[in-house]
């Protein structure tokens, strides 16, 4: 009985760990989109990033609210791959 809980508490252990990634949204205050396709563009380049799971870009606010596993990216990388398309991008206050 004992061996049976203590593999029981192992698996739970181990499957809590994988647990331990989050779905988080972030938005980010988007620079130099100055024309219509420009969304499309960040969407692309913030989408390419591993871990991000939806992107959603306004041209109107100048804003990009991602929704990404913590656990396979960060906003700072997000933010690098929109600067790297010509977007700088920072959280937006």
């Amino acid at each position: 009985m004992n061996k049976l809980l203590a593999a029981i508490a192992l698996a739970a252990v181990s499957a809590s760990s994988g647990a331990m990634a989050a779905e988080r949204t972030v938005t980010l205050a988007v620079q130099n989109m100055t024309c219509a396709s420009c969304p499309y563009i960040v969407r692309g380049s913030m989408s390419a990033v591993d871990g991000v799971e939806k992107v959603d870009v306004s041209f109107e606010d100048k804003t990009a609210t991602v929704t990404f596993d913590d656990v396979k990216t960060t906003v700072a990388a997000i933010a690098d791959a929109s600067e790297r398309a010509g977007y700088p991008a920072a959280p937006k206050e």
